[in-house]
């Protein structure tokens, strides 16, 4: 038994491949959207022991950064980046705040915040913590807010947590951990730490 196709079927049908393949060639051609921009941080204590690592994405609006540390004194932590990225100990060649803006410190404050000030960690009685924030104020490609300048940029926890209000610091205590962003290829290779220029005001 021949079973017939009715006539728009056959019509269609040839439509149909045709848009099928189109939109295969079409997606061989046009390249995909290219990945965002990472960066990773390994953070050391005042002795060069690892107390932390922390991964920097590109978002469409600013900067996600998840911080998992390790191995701290139990209780708030202040985190912020900061304009150099050198970690020497006792880390006050990291420079202070990244603030391009030059604007007061604090996430509180009306006449804040710097562009390096985040959110505090809070480390448990085991000596670990994790942060999982946004940065809306910086950028990991090249602009005016980015942290990857011809000096680079440390990531910093301090030994108190940040009153968010207090210039310069929040009154956060010194600096007990210190890391610099490093850059990331798409497969995760670090490709180094400091380019391209940082306009200041």
């Amino acid at each position: 038994m021949i079973t017939k196709v009715p006539r728009r079927a056959r019509v269609l049908l040839p439509i149909a491949a045709l848009v099928v393949t189109g939109c295969t060639v079409l997606s061989a051609i046009l390249p995909s959207p290219p990945p965002p921009t990472t960066a990773t941080v390994e953070l050391r204590d005042l002795e060069g022991k690892i107390v932390g690592n922390a991964t920097l994405t590109q978002m469409s609006d600013g900067v996600r950064l998840v911080l998992d540390a390790r191995g701290l004194p139990a209780g708030g932590k202040a985190v912020h980046f900061h304009d150099a990225g050198r970690c020497e100990p006792p880390f006050s060649s990291a420079g202070g705040h990244f603030n391009p803006e030059r604007k007061r410190h604090g996430l509180l404050n009306p006449d804040g915040p710097h562009a390096g000030d985040l959110a505090n960690i809070r480390i448990g009685a085991d000596g670990a913590g994790r942060l999982e924030t946004m940065n809306y104020r910086v950028s990991l490609d090249p602009g005016t807010s980015s942290l990857f300048d011809t000096d680079g940029t440390a990531l910093v926890i301090h030994a108190g947590p940040d009153d968010f209000s207090t210039d310069p610091t929040g009154n956060s205590g010194a600096p007990i951990a210190c890391g610099v962003l490093s850059r990331t290829k798409t497969n995760g290779d670090e490709v180094g730490g400091p380019e391209g220029p940082r306009t200041r005001p």
